[in-house]
């Protein structure tokens, strides 16, 4: 199950659902399309995205929490699909926006299925090792775009296409068929989830994947534009999948450090990142030093978040999972769109050296409010 899980997550999460940017330089040149409209379509990516985390629940609550990660890859494959053909920026970015909800749909059941098959004690690591396959589908996708940098993009996102069918095929033969009733998937308004537990989930997700969502869209893109050649982007994404790996040790980190910690450090490091990437995007090693860095940060970030959120909402970790990534989501739709408008009268450097302050010093606030009492979710059922 973890295995078919993180092929799942991996295809939805690193390669559906940051492919845009990925190729960004490549669409600009080819449909014509402008800084505005660009913006937009990853925005859309992401509108998707906040759709299948709305409408997942309902879909398991009548069918089993499997059934939205099949969902979900359905979507992965048509969506690819779609944007491999797309002959104008409106289909682009219709084929986009259903890519992208494909990790809407999957990421969050994980959450309820692992609580049901696996026994407490493996809980932590087996979300951990789900959430990290998003670090081998962003290595898959960077080597993709390698393999096909003599053809097109129009190669990469079909590949993409055939990676989602064959981890959708994996969800269905490893992965168990739950009863709705199995788990509580709904996320009930009388109790006060939104008040204390998930706070600093909140806080932390609003700017961590506003972050990442801004250094996914335009990492490649300032990379190229810094002279450093076409090859730039996929190696940026290979390095930053590869070191992402390190996410595996997330829960172990989190029992020991807590976690407003460990996500304190997560999200200054997509800071720092992203912060290397403005100061100077055409230095080879700064880029290089750059996704190393956002890797470890991104990957740990993702896993902690669904640790964290589980075990302040223990009893409906899908719900407390949800409410953070909507949140996520909604911010990661605003950053792109913000970032469009920004850019020519800005320039790329100064937006991503604004969004890299505005995520170290979340780091920094985080983890101050857990000095004031003592932290009883940090330390509670991670094992």
């Amino acid at each position: 199950m973890g295995i078919a899980g993180a092929a799942v997550v991996g295809v939805a999460f690193g390669m559906a659902r940051y492919a845009y940017g990925l190729t960004l330089p490549e669409v600009r040149q080819e449909l014509g399309t402008s800084e505005l409209v660009l913006g937009l379509i990853a925005s859309g990516t992401f509108a998707g995205y906040l759709a299948a985390l709305l409408l997942a629940g309902p879909l398991a609550a009548r069918f089993g929490p499997r059934a939205p990660t099949t969902v979900g890859g359905g979507c992965g494959v048509a969506g690819s699909a779609l944007v491999a053909v797309a002959p104008s920026s409106g289909v682009l970015a219709l084929g986009a926006l259903v890519a992208g909800s494909a990790a809407g749909w999957v990421w969050a059941p994980y959450s309820d299925i692992v609580s049901v098959v696996a026994p407490a004690s493996r809980r932590a690591r087996l979300l951990a090792a789900i959430t990290t396959g998003t670090s081998g589908g962003l290595v898959l996708l960077g080597l993709t775009a390698v393999a096909t940098a003599g053809g097109s993009w129009r190669l990469t996102w079909a590949s993409i296409a055939l990676a989602a069918g064959g981890a959708a095929m994996l969800n269905l033969r490893w992965v168990p068929r739950l009863e709705p009733d199995s788990v509580i998937t709904d996320l009930p308004s009388r109790e006060p989830l939104l008040r204390r537990a998930l706070v600093r989930p909140l806080l932390f997700a609003t700017i961590y994947f506003a972050s990442c969502t801004i250094y996914f869209t335009y990492a490649s893109d300032a990379a190229r534009s810094g002279g450093l050649g076409a090859a730039a982007g996929p190696v940026l994404f290979v390095v930053l999948g590869l070191t992402g790996v390190i996410a595996l040790r997330t829960g172990r980190l989190v029992h020991r450090y807590g976690t407003s910690r460990v996500a304190a450090c997560s999200v200054a490091a997509v800071g720092v990142a992203l912060a290397l990437l403005g100061m100077d995007s055409g230095s080879l090693p700064m880029v290089l030093s750059s996704s190393v860095i956002f890797g470890v940060g991104y990957m740990t970030g993702s896993a902690v978040l669904s640790i964290w959120t589980a075990d302040a909402v223990a009893d409906r970790p899908s719900a407390g999972f949800t409410a953070a990534l909507v949140v996520g989501a909604i911010s990661s739709i605003a950053a792109p769109a913000a970032c469009g408008a920004l850019i020519p009268a800005s320039g790329l450097p100064t937006v991503l050296l604004c969004t890299a302050a505005a995520a170290v010093l979340t780091g920094v606030a985080l983890p101050l409010r857990a000095q004031y009492r003592r932290p009883h979710v940090e330390e509670s059922t991670i094992a």
